[in-house]
């Protein structure tokens, strides 16, 4: 069955001619995006034919796309997002391709997340720093984004590679840059070093740096190098171990604590009542991995059963399905749960 239909998208320049039901030729005005949006030797349309199990042939500023009815419209949705992209001064990666890709499926499984609706185009939450601009990547990832901007205490957990802590510092950044808070507070829990702290080479700063660094790199991310040290040098942004937290009141300030799987009960107590006026509180980490002394409750986890409910707080968990890191990394994640989730039944069924 043939049936010829052409569908204009002005917004975007883009013209798409449909010969059968399972076949699309997308046509892109500008030939240096659509270069950039095919990739390098057309790596950006193998990695929709993978993803997918589609056919992608380029030819020019064209691209023939075949296969399933609703893979194809995926893929239609995802190039027509990623050229939108382009268009605006954006770019786009592997990893760009990747998210759209994994947006695309989600918005047409309706059981993913109240919020998604099947569109013909697909909507991602972004952060937009000065440096650059950062799209959602999973359905979770677009839910997190979103309960950023809406809420002033948001959790953030699951497993590692999701983009919580990145997302985090990238919002922080973002409304540093608006004006909507004057500074940004990071802090992680020093469990690794302990008291070891003193054996180590140099000032308190020196100390922590190495621990802290996860969060300095997120931020060279969002803001230029020299920005990022004269910042720091006057106060504007602030990176220290938690413990250096007790007895503030923070206002106007933006605050993280990554790893809080690693607090006590009373550290995070601590740490949740230095929130003050105007402030926005940022909390991530991931309740399966952590390094507290057997027999100490995990302030986290805690934290999660007592707020549970309360207005104005958000959480958002996350899967080993968001991993983004790699993807070797989320099939890391998978085995692991899988191993610890026999050992538990194997200790619920003994007697």
């Amino acid at each position: 069955m043939n049936a010829t239909e052409v569908v204009s998208s002005p917004s975007r320049n883009i013209k798409t001619a449909a010969t059968d039901a399972n076949h699309f030729i997308l046509t892109f005005e500008n030939n240096r995006l659509a270069s950039e949006l095919f990739g390098q030797f057309d790596q950006h349309l193998k990695l929709l034919e993978q993803r997918l199990q589609i056919e992608a042939h380029a030819r020019g500023n064209s691209v023939a796309i075949t296969g399933e009815l609703q893979a194809t419209n995926q893929a239609r949705r995802a190039l027509d997002f990623l050229y939108a992209r382009l268009q605006s001064g954006g770019s786009v990666e592997a990893s760009d391709v990747e998210g759209a890709i994994r947006m695309a499926v989600a918005a047409d499984d309706q059981l993913t997340l109240p919020t998604l609706e099947r569109k013909a185009r697909l909507s991602m939450a972004q952060i937009s720093t000065r440096k650059k601009t950062i799209a959602a990547r999973t359905p979770t990832q677009d839910a997190y984004m979103r309960a950023l901007e809406r809420a002033e205490l948001v959790f953030g957990v699951g497993p590692a590679g999701t983009g919580k802590t990145y997302l985090a510092v990238a919002h922080a950044a973002q409304l540093l840059e608006r004006g909507v808070v004057d500074k940004i507070i990071l802090s992680r829990p020093a469990v690794e070093a302990g008291e070891r702290l003193g054996f180590l080479p140099g000032d308190m700063k020196d100390k922590v740096d190495p621990y802290l660094r996860p969060l300095y790199d997120a931020l060279y991310d969002m803001i230029p190098g020299d920005k990022v040290e004269r910042a720091i040098t006057a106060g504007v942004i602030e990176i220290a171990p938690l413990a250096f937290m007790r007895g503030r009141t923070l206002a106007n300030a933006a605050i993280i604590l990554d790893e809080a799987q690693n607090t006590t009960s009373m550290q995070m107590k601590m740490f949740l009542t230095r929130l003050g006026e105007n402030g926005r509180m940022i909390i991530t980490g991931d309740p399966s991995q952590v390094d507290l002394p057997r027999g100490v409750t995990s302030g986290l986890v805690e934290a999660l059963q007592v707020l549970k409910g309360v207005e104005g707080v958000s959480v958002v968990r996350f899967k080993d399905t968001d991993v983004v890191r790699h993807p070797l990394v989320g099939r890391i994640v998978q085995a692991y749960d899988a191993k610890y989730k026999v050992q538990d039944e194997s200790e619920q069924a003994d007697p």
